[in-house]
């Protein structure tokens, strides 16, 4: 089958693209490298087709969706930050990249599904844990705002167009390839490439906060199965994520004991759109995707440290 994965020199992306390759499947990446790096992808350049473009060409778009059987939609700028401070530039890179992409899909007519990235933090920082798919959406930021509408427009183009489209609302994922040296880079890379320099992470806010850290193998694999799983004509929006909170505190001290350290922390104030608590009821997933994550955050972390290690050596 082939695939074609936007965002696909990303975090997420690149991993993917690994993913679908030891599958034994064709993979044509779009990617206009503003956040991807070609870096992510050397190791199998030769056995992919890259195109170097953003998803707001309409003209390129077009070429991309040829002869294609899945998308997988990951390009975005990730960053709930940016998005308050650029709220006009992040809807660009999310609503109406992801307008252009579905009208492309819709126009060719062969595309069986697309998978997209979608976000927790269409959730808010209501008190209900865990977090469900049936709960009414309260978004706190405007990238959270786009990503919701990633998904209306999804539901909207299954019922106007037939357009198969599959939301994944991704918790907090980690793991290779998560730049820590990106502004829009993760917590947990951020913490371990800072402790492994002997430095003092920041923690915004008093470090209670609770996220559910979902290893980006386990993300992945649940990219893989929504792709493939038997269903037809529907959207569906589905959370991937552990089922486990961990808060950033028990994060440091854990990434500190795995690195036999005691680095304390420098705690400032919270930042805008940050949201306090989060995890994820998984069970649609479960029941839709067969989807189990295999790593917890300690074996997890222990990977993340050691490929760290190897590419910082």
């Amino acid at each position: 089958m082939r695939f074609l994965v936007t965002g696909g020199a990303g975090f997420i992306g690149s991993n993917c693209v690994e993913y679908l390759l030891d599958q034994g499947h064709q993979v044509r990446v779009m990617d206009n490298l503003s956040t991807g790096k070609m870096e992510n992808l050397k190791e199998f350049i030769a056995k992919i087709e890259f195109m170097q473009a953003s998803v707001e060409d309409t003209v390129a778009v077009k070429e991309a969706v040829q002869d294609i059987d899945y998308i997988i939609h990951l390009a975005a700028i990730p960053s709930v930050q940016y998005s308050v401070e650029e709220p006009l530039k992040a809807n660009e890179s999310m609503i109406t990249a992801t307008l252009t992409l579905f009208k492309a899909a819709v126009d060719i007519g062969s595309v069986k599904r697309i998978v997209q990235a979608a976000s927790a933090a269409a959730y808010g920082d209501g008190p209900e844990l865990p977090k469900r798919e049936t709960m009414l959406p309260e978004p706190l930021s405007p990238y959270a705002a786009a990503k919701l509408g990633q998904e209306y427009y999804g539901s909207t183009f299954s019922k106007v167009y037939g357009l198969e489209v599959t939301s994944l609302r991704f918790f907090n994922v980690y793991g290779p390839k998560q730049d820590p040296r990106s502004p829009y880079s993760g917590v947990i890379s951020i913490f371990i490439s800072r402790m492994l320099a002997k430095g003092k992470p920041t923690v915004f806010g008093d470090g209670s906060n609770t996220r559910d850290f979902v290893y980006v193998g386990d993300v992945v694999a649940g990219i893989y199965q929504a792709c493939l799983a038997e269903w037809t004509g529907q959207s569906e929006v589905i959370n991937i994520g552990t089922g486990q909170q961990t808060s950033l505190n028990t994060l440091l001290a854990t990434i500190n004991d795995l690195l036999e350290g005691n680095i304390a922390a420098i705690y400032t104030k919270p930042r805008t759109g940050d949201i306090l608590h989060s995890y994820a009821d998984i069970s649609k997933a479960q029941r839709l995707l067969a989807f189990q994550p295999k790593l917890g955050i300690r074996e997890g972390l222990e990977k993340l440290i050691a490929f760290v290690k190897l590419t910082e050596a």
